[in-house]
């Protein structure tokens, strides 16, 4: 895809000429050259030293001479359809020899009509048999002979160069001795120059000095013509007259000293006087010659003829060509003898009503009129299987077969040729039958329109439409060109893929893909969507995508479609723009849709895409589809071809009103469906073949009448949609002053001989660049979102209500991505906190803090929070998808910032929590502190009194015990012990008070089983209703009601293991209130749930045994935590734990140990418990971190962690545990994280121990900096030890959790030595960390109840706040990570809602459907309440009440086999949990049995 620059710098000459031909715009002849101040624009040509310009035809043969030959055949086909002259014999300056490039003959096709015969041609030039008229010169002469035969083929175009073209020179360098052909074609008018196709050639130079091309000239030619000088009888180019002159062929000779009328000398040999006459005159007069010896002579002209010279060289001799021209012939010789109508049905048999019928079948399949939608699937899918296998057992035709195997095997550029050669062929062979086809097909279309003008309704108008639609499916079936091989081999890869069972016929089709893709990434088109069948081949098309994607990586594209009516030169303004390859003659127009990559030149590299991927459509109100092209068909193509576009081009040929508006309805009403699922293409109005468009005024009406019309179809087609917008720039982006493209007439006048009009190659120009402009401001789109985009507009089209059924596959993988990415964004936050939270559970429990405020903890997370939100505006604004992310910024920015001051929050309310806690033991730690100072004192006052005393180990223990006792009680003897609580006791006593005291004394014995219960029918009561009252015995509870309690239970202990969590018992010991709490709680659910459908009361039992069950729970927790609040605070309690310390203070100072020693051991001691403490809570996070790392469960996001959930089930196939997850999803997403937790701590090859002993190392070491600073700061400053247990302690602050008050006072002011302080501090500190170590040779040894806060409960509340709304038909959970988040609840896959317990009204039948196919169906009616006869149509679900309102389900077949699987394997377990069976109308589908396991878990991989 190149850009044009006019005037230009000589190195851009060559690209510049071929850009200009490829728009058809003949002026590429006269290219400027853009004057350089440095260089001179003139090149030097030796020629008496004088400057002379570039000549123009020197650029056009050295761009030809250059070229390879796939280029040449482009240029020739280029030049030809300017209405120029084309090369037939070059001399070749690189080798010395005479081409003849037959080569780029083969793509030409000319169109004439004859007057006499009324009778219309088309023909490919090289079959062409024509008579041949050779012009050429012997010596220098005045008269321009180029001039002269443009005269006679079209007077108001330069068909051939000559001097007095502008930019002609003197000097020519590679024109000598080429010979050019072009063609006259009448056009059937009376005015006719000639009255048949004529060739004329012009040899240029002196023919004398050619000899070879005027040989061949004079041999291959009907007429001569040769223009003389006066010239002696002695001059050796008499000769060559007189041999021309005894030749039976005409010769007219033009003398250029001779002033006579047309004289004829004798039978066929004319002369003409040239001399001071009028032009028009000897023109006149050189026709009519021309034509009295074209109506004598038999002589034909075929271009193929030139092969038998030897003395050229014929460009179709390369090796390449050859072998591919073969292999072309041998195929097309397989179709010989066949009848043209019958060809497609025997050799291409996949394609044709197999193909069409699985079509059908599949429109069926997604638009069920069935009540039972399984069993219709099922049916249509059986339906659908069986012709894919009739598919791959027609096998692989040989001509098939033979195209593959040329395909596979060729070096690009043979294949290349091959291509070429098979779509030559294969028209040669066909355009004979389609051009009797469509003569007859015109003949009857005329008597047709005769018809309509006379308002004639007779049965004669209904039989000649009849049998115009029949001449249009026999011009179908004859059509036979290179898209249907594709298409062929597209369905032999489709059929092959989705029969998975081994047949007779084996082929291997997993490189058919590639085939197509190398094709494509060449130039050539590839159809998207075939347009006999109305159908997108989706899985070959994704197959090829995917095959590009390996081939040039995940490029970027810019999509621009094209959309218009049929034959208003959609695929001509394509090639034209962009040089591509699109069909464009009338006899084979587009059928369905084609795409083509082209390259973005070097020179665009500001573009921030590699390739313009163009797709171009059949025409709309297409004639040739008459009867079956509906509205509903031109409105699927338009969504279709707008959805997959990121720019649509909207072709309209003319200005006729009726076709407008048959078309601007289209786009307006496919605009409006896009709009309605967020996709935002921009489109430009091209209106072709509009007269006088350079008068503004004119073309400003044009843009005000079509904003009218574009307004009022708005108006019509939101209507008809259901929305209320009133404008079309409502509706989409769009600029009427710049998005209105007028375009001159292709052609200047009309058809045959007249060239393409110059203003139309501008207005392609002008067009282009506005495109480019338009798509320097997109990103376009990556390979792989367009292949999904196809599929996600497909499969939405397939359902009947586009916009319900369209699901943005592109969009959905980019919100996936950003829900991984914010994972990972909020999961940063949560452990920042968790170790700020760490620090400062230390600095509070050390009491170096005494208030907490919000701003400093803001102030602590500010550098994590300040990444997390650069993290977020890189993503967010350089991210490769940001278009699309956009729309979620503002949401997930709210969710961070939410999170950031929830955790804020929720912190400060622990920290605060705690600090009241220490603050409210502050006078029992004051007294605590005091008593171990005095035990301290009395323990080394013993000890040194025994000093000298040799004592054993025995009596040393025995003396210390004598008075251990006493000193305990004379410090504490007279503080009052805790009560000894009775928990049990309180419940009874509270539930009495809020129930029957009688009723609860009667059911303690009775309520242990209700939370493993599954049916509640013994707790409730029927509702009386309309006088009519149900025994109790004969009531049954539904399933979903059965369902609901439970989940009432459930919920009520989950919500008390929430409370009990919330009551610092540990800390400040139990209290019956939060009994009473529990109790009350428990009453108020209770009292709170609603019954779904069903009317019944809970009975008091259910209440009293919910109450008794929870609180008797709740109580053995409170029990344990309260015996951890006395032993931390009972005085006689926590003293009688400190024995082992004083003693071995005592033991100490007996032995003779100093003041230093004995207390560093003591600080040893003490730090003990808290080393460990603190251990485990940073091995938590630390824990919680690494396993969000290497279990692949906790990778991702809450999706990828239902998916291993989904797995484990799977593998375990544990029927409980999937009911639970169906059910109770939460508890099971629970239950999973705390399972994967443990097996990860205490597996054999488990990093925790390494982690738990990393940790303690750390402790160790920062214990170590510890004391070594304050022995620093103490020797420094002259401290006492007072001062060296501050430092100490300070170091140590945010470690972990140490309490020195006990330590400082007049006990041990006589340590001096703080060197050996330090020693014995590090010394016992090793012996400690080591017996640490010793105790933890397995992870079995972690001790996971001494976790603050264990990694399972970190991972819960990281995955587990999120939305947990469950759909109301299949139960499956809401996918959306935030708890209340803005729009409605999805999930990605829905499931079959017989799982749930769902019955068919009136039956105990199992529900078969999944919501997404019963979404789908126009008629299928659901009963929203059980007690109510009212219903909802499936697809109108959201008009059922507030829960389903707030659910978004979209038709979707692509039904997770996993669960399909499920129902099958626990088919009887299922039956039996619920008590109702998968029969009658539920009875499972044959297909779903061949599910396996394997399948199953390899559906999980694929779609979630």
């Amino acid at each position: 895809m190149l850009q044009r620059h006019e005037p230009c710098e000589e190195k851009e000459l060559v690209q510049t000429f071929i850009q200009q031909l490829l728009m058809m715009d003949y002026r590429a002849r006269y290219i400027q050259i853009k004057e350089r101040k440095q260089l001179k624009r003139h090149r030097t040509i030796d020629e008496g030293n004088k400057m002379h310009p570039l000549h123009p035809m020197d650029i056009q043969m050295a761009v030809f001479l250059h070229a390879d030959h796939f280029i040449r055949q482009l240029i020739v086909t280029k030049l030809s359809q300017c209405q120029y002259a084309v090369p037939l014999l070059v001399p070749n300056p690189f080798y010395q020899k005479i081409e003849f490039p037959l080569w780029t003959f083969r793509q030409i096709k000319k169109s004439w009509k004859l007057y006499e015969k009324n009778e219309s041609k088309s023909q490919a030039i090289y079959q062409a048999e024509t008579p041949m008229v050779a012009f050429f010169r012997l010596s220098a002469v005045s008269t321009s002979k180029s001039q002269i035969m443009n005269s006679l083929i079209n007077e108001r175009h330069e068909t051939f160069f000559h001097r007095h073209c502008r930019g002609s020179s003197k000097s020519h360098l590679l024109m000598d001795g080429v010979v050019e052909i072009a063609w006259y074609c009448p056009s059937g008018e009376k005015t006719d120059t000639f009255t048949d196709c004529v060739a004329f050639c012009n040899l240029h130079g002196d023919a004398q000095a050619h000899e070879t091309q005027l040989k061949i000239l004079t041999e291959e030619s009907s007429i001569n013509v040769v223009i003389l000088p006066h010239l002696d009888r002695s001059h050796r180019k008499i000769t060559i007259v007189e041999e021309l002159y005894n030749n039976s062929k005409p010769l007219i000779c033009l003398l250029t000293e001779d002033e006579s009328v047309v004289t004829e000398m004798q039978k066929g040999k004319y002369t003409v006087g040239l001399k001071n006459r009028n032009k028009f005159n000897v023109s006149e007069e050189l026709r009519r010659t021309i034509n009295e010896c074209l109506s004598k002579t038999k002589s034909k002209f075929k271009i193929s003829d030139i092969v038998k010279h030897s003395e050229v060289k014929v460009d179709e001799n390369d090796e390449d060509c050859k072998r591919a021209h073969e292999m072309a012939k041998q195929m097309t010789t397989l179709l010989e003898n066949n009848e043209l109508s019958k060809i497609k049905e025997t050799f291409l048999p996949c394609q044709g009503k197999l193909w069409h019928d699985w079509c059908q079948k599949n429109k069926e399949l997604h638009r069920p009129k069935n009540n039972n939608i399984e069993m219709h699937n099922n049916q249509k899918q059986m339906e659908m299987f069986k012709i894919r296998e009739k598919q791959k057992e027609s096998g692989v035709t040989t001509f098939t077969k033979m195209f593959i195997e040329k395909l596979d095997s060729s070096n690009d550029n043979e294949k290349m040729y091959f291509i070429r050669w098979l779509g030559f062929l294969l028209d040669e062979y066909t355009s004979e039958d389609l051009s009797t086809l469509h003569y007859k097909y015109d003949q009857i279309w005329s008597k047709v329109l005769d018809l309509k003008k006379k308002h004639d309704q007779s049965e004669q108008l209904k039989a000649e439409q009849t049998q115009l639609e029949k001449m249009s499916e026999k011009l179908n079936e004859a059509t036979f060109g290179l898209e249907h091989l594709l298409r062929e081999i597209g369905q032999i890869y489709e059929s092959h893929e989705s029969v998975n069972k081994v047949t007779g016929y084996q082929f291997n089709v997993s490189f058919l893909p590639r085939l197509a893709a190398e094709l494509m990434v060449s130039g050539y088109p590839l159809e998207l969507m075939d347009g006999d069948a109305a159908h997108v081949p989706l899985i070959w098309v994704k197959a090829v995508l995917d095959e590009i994607i390996n081939i040039l990586g995940d490029q970027r594209v810019f999509v621009l479609s094209v959309l218009g009516i049929q034959s208003t030169g959609k695929s001509t303004l394509l090639n034209a723009m962009f040089g591509l390859q699109f069909a464009v003659s009338a006899g084979r127009c587009t059928r369905g849709a084609f795409m083509q990559l082209a390259k973005v030149s070097e020179e665009l590299k500001d573009l921030k895409f590699e390739y313009l991927l163009i797709v171009d459509t059949e025409g709309l109100r297409a004639l040739e589809l008459a009867g079956r092209s509906t509205r509903h068909h031109d409105n699927e193509m338009a969504t279709f071809v707008f959805g997959v576009g990121n720019m649509t081009l909207i072709n309209i040929f003319g200005e006729n009103p009726a076709e407008m508006q048959d078309i601007l309805q289209i786009v307006v009403q496919a605009f409006l469906k896009m709009k309605k699922v967020r996709l935002t293409p921009s489109c430009m109005f091209v209106h072709q073949n509009v007269g006088d468009i350079t008068a503004r005024e004119k073309n400003m009406e044009r843009k005000r009448r079509l904003q009218e019309k574009l307004d009022e179809m708005t108006q019509l087609a939101a209507k008809e949609e259901g929305c209320d917008v009133k404008c079309f720039s409502d509706v989409i982006k769009f600029d009427i002053k710049s998005d209105v493209r007028y375009f001159a007439q292709l052609w200047e006048g009309s058809p045959p001989m007249v060239p393409p009009n110059p203003r139309y190659s501008e207005n392609v120009q002008e067009l282009k660049n506005a495109i480019l402009s338009h798509a320097s401001e997109s990103n376009g789109v990556t390979l792989a979102q367009f292949r999904d985009r196809i599929g996600d507009l497909w499969n939405a089209l397939l359902n009947e209500n586009f916009v319900f059924s369209f699901k943005n596959t592109p969009e959905i993988a980019v919100y996936r991505a950003l829900e991984e990415k914010c994972a990972k964004w909020t999961w940063s936050l949560r452990s920042a906190m968790l170790e700020i939270e760490d620090e400062l559970y230390n600095r509070i429990n050390n009491r170096q803090l005494d208030k907490v405020e919000s701003i400093d903890l803001e102030q602590e997370m500010a550098k994590i929070n300040e990444e997390v939100k650069m993290s977020m505006k890189w993503y967010f604004e350089e991210h490769g998808e940001k278009d699309i992310l956009i729309q979620w910024r503002m949401k997930f920015q709210e969710k961070i910032k939410d999170l950031h001051g929830e955790l804020v929050r929720d912190a400060k309310r622990k920290l605060d929590n705690l600090i009241c806690q220490r603050d409210a033991l502050t006078k029992l730690d004051g007294a605590i502190t005091l008593h171990e100072r005095k035990l301290f004192k009395k323990s080394k006052e013993l000890g040194l009194s025994l000093k000298h005393k040799l004592l054993d180990e025995n009596e040393l223990k025995t003396t210390f015990n004598e008075v251990w006792g006493k000193w305990v009680y004379a410090l504490a003897g007279n503080v009052r012990p805790y009560k000894e609580i009775n928990i049990e006791n309180d419940i009874i006593t509270i539930l009495g008070e809020i129930h029957e005291d009688t009723l609860v004394w009667d059911r303690l014995n009775k309520f242990e089983s209700i939370i493993q219960m599954t049916d509640f029918s013994i707790y409730v009561n029927p509702i009386k209703q309309f006088g009519i009252h149900l025994e109790t015995e004969l009531f049954g509870l539904p399933s979903e009601e059965q369902q609901s309690i439970k989940y009432l239970v459930r919920s009520i202990v989950r919500e008390t293991e929430n409370q009990v969590k919330s009551k610092s018992v540990a800390k400040m010991g139990y209290n019956k209130s939060y009994i009473q709490e529990i109790a009350q709680s428990v009453k108020t659910n209770v009292g709170n749930h609603k019954c779904l459908h069903t009317k019944y009361e809970f009975k008091k039992e259910f209440t009293v045994d919910l109450t008794l069950c929870v609180c008797r729970l709740a109580g053995m927790k409170f029990a344990e935590l309260h015996q951890m609040f006395r032993e931390a605070n009972d005085p006689l309690i926590y003293l009688e734990k400190k024995k082992h310390e004083y003693y071995s203070v005592f033991q100490g100072f007996c032995r003779g140990l100093t003041s230093a020693a004995v207390f560093g051991t003591l600080i040893c001691n003490e730090l003990k418990e808290a080393i460990l403490q603190s251990v485990y809570n940073k091995t938590a996070y630390d824990l919680a971190g690494e396993m969000r790392t290497n279990i692949p469960a906790f990778k991702g996001n809450r999706s990828n962690l239902e998916k291993h959930i989904l797995k484990t089930l799977a593998e375990e196939e544990d029927f409980d545990n999937f009911i639970e997850y169906i059910l109770f999803p939460r508890d099971h997403f629970e239950d999973f994280i705390k399972a994967q937790v443990e097996a990860y701590i205490t597996s054999e090859n488990s990093s925790a121990l390494a982690m738990v002993r990393a940790n303690i190392k750390h402790k160790k070491n920062s214990i170590i900096t510890a004391a070594e600073t304050a022995t620093v700061q103490v020797l420094r400053k002259r401290g006492d030890l007072n001062m060296w247990l501050d430092v100490f302690s300070s170091c140590l602050k945010d470690e972990l959790e140490y309490n020195k008050d006990h330590l400082t006072g007049d006990s041990c002011q006589d340590i001096t030595d703080f060197e050996l302080l330090e020693e014995v501090v590090k010394k016992e500190l090793r012996h400690i960390t080591e017996d640490f170590n010793r105790s933890l040779k397995n992870a079995s040894d972690i001790n996971m109840t001494m976790f603050r806060k264990s990694p399972d409960e970190i991972l819960i509340e990281h995955f587990c706040k999120c939305c947990w709304v469950q759909c109301p038909f299949c139960k499956v959970v809401c996918v959306n990570t935030m708890e209340e988040h803005p729009g409605d609840h999805n999930a990605t896959f829905h499931r079959n809602c017989g799982m749930r317990g769902l019955t068919y009204r009136g039956t105990l039948n199992l529900c078969l459907d999944f919501c997404t196919s019963s979404v789908a169906s126009e008629s299928l009616v659901f009963y929203p309440r059980h007690d109510s006869d009212d219903t909802v149509l499936w697809k109108e679900y959201k008009t059922a009440g507030p829960e389903f309102e707030s659910w978004c389900i979209t038709p979707d077949l692509s039904e997770l086999p996993y669960w399909k699987w499920f129902v099958c394997r626990f088919q009887n377990d299922l039956e039996t949990y619920y008590n109702k069976t998968f029969e009658g109308c539920g009875t499972i589908p044959g297909n779903w049995r061949s599910f396996t396991k394997e399948e199953a878990l390899e559906s999980l991989d694929i779609y979630l």
